[in-house]
């Protein structure tokens, strides 16, 4: 006769699993109006949250902090145990990690807080990436910052659109539809 072993896990054992929080905060003016956004995902890659929230005036590196705290407050909340934190602030990672010491009286709580409760959990883990590999934070956070200053939220970005067109002189003229200011394109050449 076999055991049905973790056929049937408990919840909490699934939540004893590894998610990953992408982290950014951001600053309009440094200090300025700022806001932090943190995207966490499962294992799988799967969305588990989106957080954001306007700080009022801060500095940007507040913001980053206030980012992490976040994602560190939801794993403890929801009873996940192991946090794998994703940043592109260099001094954050570095500091949390303990290579750059916390010199600023604005942040040294903001420190203090973030590894108290980093000994809470069962695993963690920080890593530093590019701001391209942070974009959905990158965008919570600004999201946040617009809703702060009374912005105009902007409607989610078309899935992916295909249009026809030529170039010419260097410009890409389209032959139908248009693209509004700022949009990115990815250009292919048909053969």
């Amino acid at each position: 006769m076999t055991s049905a072993g973790n056929l049937f896990p408990s919840p909490d054992a699934e939540k004893s699993s590894w998610i990953t929080a992408f982290c950014d905060g951001g600053s309009r003016g440094n200090p300025g109006p700022a806001g932090y956004g943190v995207y966490i995902q499962d294992e799988n890659g799967a969305k588990v949250a989106e957080l954001s929230e306007f700080l009022g005036k801060k500095t940007n590196n507040f913001a980053e902090y206030s980012a992490l705290l976040a994602a560190l407050d939801f794993a403890l909340e929801q009873g996940h145990t192991h946090l794998k934190a994703v940043a592109d602030s260099e001094l954050l990672v570095k500091q949390i990690k303990g290579q750059y010491r916390v010199n600023s009286p604005e942040l040294r709580p903001l420190y203090e807080e973030a590894r108290r409760r980093i000994a809470r959990l069962g695993g963690f883990h920080i890593q530093h990436v590019l701001r391209e590999k942070n974009r959905r934070a990158d965008q919570l956070a600004n999201e946040a910052m617009d809703r702060g200053m009374g912005r105009p939220q902007q409607a989610p970005a078309a899935k992916s659109q295909t249009l026809r067109g030529f170039v010419k002189g260097g410009v890409v003229h389209l032959l139908e539809g248009e693209l509004p200011d700022g949009v990115f394109v990815k250009v292919v050449r048909e053969s």
